[in-house]
């Protein structure tokens, strides 16, 4: 059995005895946390997917340790500016073991989704349309043509 969840906006595929490296999470170590968003349920080859999560299902996880990542450094530099930053930054982790994946009652009961209801939209007659064809044509023919001015060249006098 194995399972996709999200902790802390990151999606994981875990099963019994998985150990993974999550953002910081409170507690102790050695603590038993409880993880309820639950987006997917393979039992034995029964998928159950989540609309968004599978309800009563869970997994179990077990605290191992509170640790920081490697470090990272993080330079700045504006050119010809004589500006220059260096930074480092190591990210708080918590490492966790899932001890175990369950789905409460078997599977959970799958929603029922109403669809919303398509409503009928009048059906247009050829008599309306022909008669909108052509009061277009009528205004079309019915605008008023735009003429350019010509520009007269002034007579030069004679030398």
């Amino acid at each position: 059995m194995f399972a996709i969840i999200e902790i802390g906006g990151t999606q994981f595929k875990v099963e019994k005895g998985t150990i993974l490296e999550v953002g910081q999470l409170q507690g102790k170590e050695g603590e038993n946390v409880e993880i309820n968003k639950v987006l997917l349920l393979n039992d034995n080859g029964k998928i159950t997917i989540g609309t968004p999560l599978i309800a009563g299902a869970h997994a179990q996880a077990k605290i191992v340790e509170h640790k920081k990542d490697k470090k990272i450094t993080v330079f700045k530099m504006k050119a010809k500016k004589r500006y220059r930053r260096t930074r480092g930054h190591k990210q708080c982790l918590t490492k966790l073991e899932i001890t175990d994946v369950k789905a409460t009652s078997g599977s959970a009961p799958e929603k029922k989704v109403a669809k919303p209801v398509e409503q009928k939209k009048p059906a247009i007659k050829a008599v309306k349309a022909a008669k909108t064809v052509k009061i277009v044509k009528e205004v079309k023919a019915e605008k008023p043509t735009i003429k350019k001015p010509t520009i007269k060249k002034k007579a030069t006098p004679a030398k």
